[in-house]
């Protein structure tokens, strides 16, 4: 396989993996596909990560996150 070939395939990989985060939050789902309106909370984010509230906002993303994990790891009651 060809170095373009292989780099090209780890670009699509990623992408996919993105896309997947998306769908996972629910984003998808809440906006009705809306894809301008998922970018545009995108773009949002990066405003956020522009701006001196960069730290602040990683930790609170990666908080959600932990919370969204530990949540999906606990059994449901019946």
């Amino acid at each position: 396989m060809r170095t373009w070939q292989v780099k090209r395939r780890k670009l699509t990989h990623h992408l996919i993996e993105l896309g997947g985060f998306a769908i996972k939050a629910g984003m998808v789902d809440m906006t009705g596909d809306d894809r301008a309106t998922i970018f545009g909370a995108l773009l949002w984010m990066a405003e956020k990560l522009k701006s001196d509230e960069h730290e602040k906002a990683l930790a609170l993303w990666a908080g959600k996150m932990k919370n969204h994990s530990r949540q999906k790891a606990r059994p449901t009651q019946s």
